[in-house]
């Protein structure tokens, strides 16, 4: 494990958000980080890539205590893709892209060949290429996802944490970007974390899932271990039905109710769910 967190208390002025909490994130895999609003996912994020100071306990990053890594050092080790992206007005693609190269550069800060061509290739790899020249705010939400994704491409680093990447994009956009991110797990073996509040691309996207309420962990494992009714209950308090995907064999939340305190085990209902289920199927 290259990353973890050990004992971490981080919080915002004297609100503590986490406390005293352990995690560890895997190598070469995609984790989903999930839970309610306000339980803590943004600030496990921001306190593993030191974005917050931890009030007490620590991260280590490659074995070693990150607050003490120099900060090119940990930007050439893994890239961070914020939720709110509003600095971007004015910059081309191009211009935004190359400030993934912020690490490597020296002196004047001018791009070398080097620069250029990774720079380039990023742009290639997540499809915006043909965009270099033209202004980031002309493009559409599911393009400017890209582009940033682009920079952190260019950045050069083994993993890429995100904090909500498909937020405010259709569906079709979220698949598109939830697939790159994909494509370069599997393709590039990089690392990537994000924050994800849909269960079912958590379930469909991710290797490995930490489900949180509150500021602690409630269950973190494979993603068929995690997306489980009870597990489910225990995170979200919904009631919540779970099959499988006929087109990826991964979990799926089919339906869910909020816990009110009714019997929500009607045999009819799960009897129908899965007649459909199995229609959907064939």
């Amino acid at each position: 494990m290259r990353v973890r967190g050990e004992q971490l208390l981080v919080g915002y002025d004297d609100n503590t958000v986490l406390d005293h909490l352990d995690v560890q994130i895997p190598e070469r895999q995609i984790t989903a980080i999930i839970g309610p609003n306000g339980c803590g996912k943004s600030t496990l994020l921001k306190g593993l890539t030191r974005i917050l100071t931890p009030n007490s306990g620590r991260v280590l990053l490659d074995g070693e205590d990150i607050k003490k890594q120099k900060t090119k050092d940990v930007a050439k080790k893994m890239a961070i893709l914020p939720q709110s992206n509003d600095y971007a007005n004015g910059l081309t693609v191009g211009e935004l892209v190359s400030y993934g190269r912020f690490p490597y550069q020296k002196g004047f800060g001018r791009l070398s060949d080097d620069d250029v061509e990774s720079i380039d290739q990023a742009m290639k790899s997540t499809g915006v290429l043909e965009f270099k020249h033209r202004p980031v705010d002309a493009l559409s939400g599911g393009q400017r996802q890209r582009v940033w994704i682009a920079m952190a491409l260019a950045q050069d680093t083994e993993m890429i944490f995100l904090d909500e990447p498909t937020t405010y994009l259709d569906l079709a956009h979220q698949l598109e970007v939830l697939e790159l991110l994909q494509s370069l797990n599997q393709l590039e073996g990089r690392t990537i974390v994000m924050v994800l509040h849909d269960l079912n691309h958590a379930a469909r996207f991710a290797d490995y899932i930490i489900s949180m309420r509150d500021g602690s962990i409630v269950k973190e494992g494979r993603y068929d271990d995690v997306i489980q009714a009870d597990v489910l209950r225990d995170v979200f308090d919904i009631d919540a039905i779970v099959g499988q995907d006929p087109r990826t064999g991964k979990p799926i939340c089919l339906t869910y109710n909020l816990i009110k305190g009714e019997n929500t085990d009607d045999n009819q209902t799960i009897n129908t769910i899965s007649h459909d289920r199995r229609a959907f199927a064939n």
